[in-house]
């Protein structure tokens, strides 16, 4: 097993693609298993947070249909 140090990781303010901690925690994105990965972060990151948008998007249309009693 790899160890995080060992991995690659996205700068969030440089954009640059590092491997081991180069840079401060909050500055990261990661870990990833490959440079090529690490690169791909920002899509990765996109996706996710439109993935949890439509997730809450139908949490909250459940929860009101429940409150209004249908």
């Amino acid at each position: 097993m790899t160890s995080d140090a060992e991995k690659y990781w996205y700068n969030l303010k440089t954009g640059e693609v590092e491997k081991g901690y180069e840079s401060p925690a909050p500055d990261r994105a990661g870990p990833f298993d490959t440079a090529e990965e690490a690169a791909r972060a920002p899509e990765v990151i996109q996706e996710r947070s439109r993935a949890w948008q439509e997730e809450e998007a139908r949490e909250d249309d459940w929860d009101s249909s429940r409150s209004s009693g249908d």
